[in-house]
């Protein structure tokens, strides 16, 4: 029976690390810098349009581990990824969180690497969200409505963020993703 968050005496915390496509991505590769250096064993999923954003190589050097990017990418796992990858998690992060994922996730779609391993992700293991996305988009009610529906049904989901300021599109508003070190701080805080 895999151990739950907190049985993990004697090694290191194991945090997923998802990666939706955004430009925000550039961020999650100092975010898994900075759980690695706090001592987690960290493991990587991409969507494919994160991939556009930041390479695979970038998490797998900064990580040690394999990135999963493919439905069909292969592990020395005995089950398939996503299953391993959630099983093997004492907490997952999704960073960043597009409105694109936030809608697949609400309406239970697990069509990539990220969407299988958050949808597989044993209850009582936590779940953090940094959502980043244009502001305008932030503010649309249908991605409020896809945030709020998911926690309702996830009760070990918490949020981080967004954060206001200047965005890729050249405006200023809500919806940066927030920085690595508070989206770390949010994972250790829910792992302690």
């Amino acid at each position: 029976m895999p151990e739950a968050a907190g049985e993990a005496a004697g090694r290191p915390r194991r945090v997923l690390v998802g990666v939706s496509g955004g430009i925000a991505a550039y961020k999650s590769a100092t975010l898994v810098s900075r759980l690695v250096q706090a001592g987690c064993e960290v493991r990587c999923a991409m969507t494919a349009s994160a991939t556009r954003f930041l390479g695979p190589l970038t998490l797998r050097s900064l990580s040690g581990a394999a990135v999963a990017t493919s439905l069909w990418d292969a592990y020395d796992e005995p089950s398939s990824p996503h299953v391993g990858l959630a099983r093997w998690a004492d907490a997952a992060v999704v960073a960043p969180c597009s409105a694109n994922l936030l809608a697949r996730l609400a309406a239970g779609f697990c069509d990539d690497p990220v969407a299988l391993a958050v949808t597989a992700l044993p209850a009582g293991r936590p779940l953090v969200l940094a959502p980043a996305m244009n502001a305008d988009m932030w503010a649309n009610p249908v991605v409020r409505r896809n945030l709020a529906a998911l926690r309702d049904l996830l009760p070990d989901l918490s949020t981080v963020g967004p954060e206001s300021g200047w965005q890729a599109c050249r405006t200023g508003g809500a919806g940066r993703m927030a920085e690595p070190e508070a989206i770390r701080d949010a994972v250790l805080g829910r792992l302690a």
